[in-house]
């Protein structure tokens, strides 16, 4: 990520103008680097053409990597390690195993969904994230244009072209 960035950025008072903004502004051959909202806006994500998350695929990996070694480790334990008689039963018995297991499935999964996600989203723990507006967590839509990516167009197009579909209002915003 570039460290100075240059962006315009489209303030929206209503999801519904928003959502209508994000098909516009995309027609007309502009990128958008990213919408903040104070709530989820349901569709937003496809308007914005993003693809379905990956997340899902890693929590059942890491899942698996959970069931796998906890069985792994109470049949190593019970079976080979340390064999105990308990009740009758056989070494290594299937049942008495499954609290464990579940146990150590969600809590594998979870802490590696987290990880993942914060890996992916460059979230750390020593970083700052950007505000485009602090207005983005009480009650705007906030949407980010990137003007060295959209070099093709003029800050006064991209800013006519925001103004058109519903911004209520069009601000300069530059991070170094």
């Amino acid at each position: 990520m570039d460290v100075n960035k240059n962006f315009l950025v489209g303030v929206f008072n209503d999801e519904d103008v928003l959502l209508t903004a994000v098909s516009k502004i995309r027609a007309s051959g502009v990128k958008i680097h990213e919408v903040y909202s104070p709530f989820p806006v349901h569709g937003l994500d496809d308007a914005l053409g993003y693809k379905r998350s990956r997340l899902p695929i890693a929590a059942f990996l890491f899942g698996m990597t959970g069931t796998s070694l906890a069985l792994l480790m109470q049949i190593w334990m019970l079976g080979y390690d340390w064999p105990m008689i308990i009740g009758g039963k056989n070494y290594a018995s299937l049942p008495p195993f499954i609290p464990v297991t579940f146990e150590l499935t969600v809590l594998l999964a979870a802490l590696g969904m987290v990880g993942t996600f914060m890996i992916v989203s460059d979230m750390k723990p020593y970083g700052w994230p950007r505000q485009f507006d602090v207005r983005s967590t009480d009650d705007k839509h906030v949407m980010a244009i990137d003007v060295d990516v959209n070099s093709a167009k003029s800050r006064d197009e991209i800013t006519r072209i925001l103004r058109d579909a519903g911004a209520s209002e069009v601000n300069t915003k530059t991070f170094e």
